[in-house]
């Protein structure tokens, strides 16, 4: 499901609206029904209240003032995942202070497995300034309610499981509003480059003394 509909979103032939409503309606059955399309892409509010590896709570107002790209996945991932990690942090490399300004966010969809130690021991094998965060089941939910992101167990032949979710880059700005979605097939230059443009647009926005 995720590869197919990401696929004709990204080649236009799925409207951000309807991808959100999809995604929204495939999430929990005890989860709120989701939002009209027409509605849908300004539902995105970019909330959440999780933990990070340390045991600190934190919140999105937390890095209020920088721009937050969200990105959800799950350890076990065997290969998009920390391919994506893996781009995000050789993109804040090649923006140089820039990247000050721009604080990537990794939430775990898996919390079951991904507890704070495995997390932790997870993000210690990227960048140190992506950020692994995670919450119980109910506060996963919730964040994932909050961008919109579909994600869901399958069982697999061996017993265990795998997690299917929509993969996403979502882009909040400084003041905490919903801004874009980048694919996540960017290259590490695609990336830096996006987040380049992002600082200069906070830049320009700021007034001028």
């Amino acid at each position: 499901m995720r590869n197919q509909h990401v696929g004709a979103l990204l080649a236009g032939k799925l409207s951000l609206a309807a991808w959100f409503s999809l995604i929204g309606i495939a999430l929990a059955a005890d989860a709120p029904p989701a939002p009209p399309p027409t509605q849908a892409a300004a539902a995105i509010s970019g909330h959440f209240t999780l933990d990070a590896t340390d045991g600190r709570k934190v919140t999105d107002a937390t890095f209020r003032g920088k721009w937050l790209v969200v990105y959800f996945g799950y350890t076990s991932c065997p290969d998009i995942c920390p391919t994506v990690i893996l781009r995000i942090g050789q993109a804040l490399t090649s923006i140089g202070t820039a990247a000050g300004q721009v604080q990537p966010i990794f939430i775990t969809v898996d919390p079951a497995r991904d507890t704070p130690e495995h997390l932790a021991k997870y993000m210690a094998s990227f960048d140190p300034r992506v950020i692994g965060l995670r919450g119980d089941a109910a506060q996963t939910q919730e964040a994932a309610r909050q961008f919109h992101v579909y994600y869901r167990t399958r069982s697999l032949d061996s017993g265990d499981y795998s997690v299917d979710h929509s993969s996403f880059l979502y882009i909040i700005d400084p003041e905490g509003h919903f801004s874009k979605l980048l694919a996540d097939t960017l290259s590490s230059d695609q990336l830096a480059a996006q987040f380049r443009t992002l600082v200069r647009q906070g830049q320009a926005a700021k007034p001028q003394r």
